[in-house]
């Protein structure tokens, strides 16, 4: 079960991380530093840190608040964004007919 969790978590940050602003300005660094180790130790140690909070926060959200009221929370938030994303995309670009 717990290794389960682990390859999941892995390879779901995994993928979502391919193709990141995070990955793209850690390409950037490293090609205008020609320092690519001081950036991988950089860029995984932000990432590390970043992911730890992440963690913790979760942790102790979901003592306070159940699950079925986070995954409603976080459906509303995500439908929100993407709506607002769609909107600036119909703004942006003009419609020919």
């Amino acid at each position: 079960m717990l290794l389960t969790l682990l390859f999941t978590t892995f390879f779901t940050v995994f993928l979502a991380e391919i193709g990141d602003k995070t990955q793209l300005t850690t390409i950037t660094l490293s090609s205008t530093t020609n320092k690519p180790l001081a950036v991988f130790i950089g860029s995984s140690t932000a990432l590390i840190l970043a992911t730890l909070l992440g963690a913790l926060a979760g942790s102790s959200i979901a003592n306070l608040i159940p699950a079925f009221i986070l995954k409603l929370l976080s459906g509303i938030v995500f439908l929100f964004i993407g709506t607002n994303l769609l909107l600036q995309i119909k703004k942006e670009v003009p419609i020919d007919n």
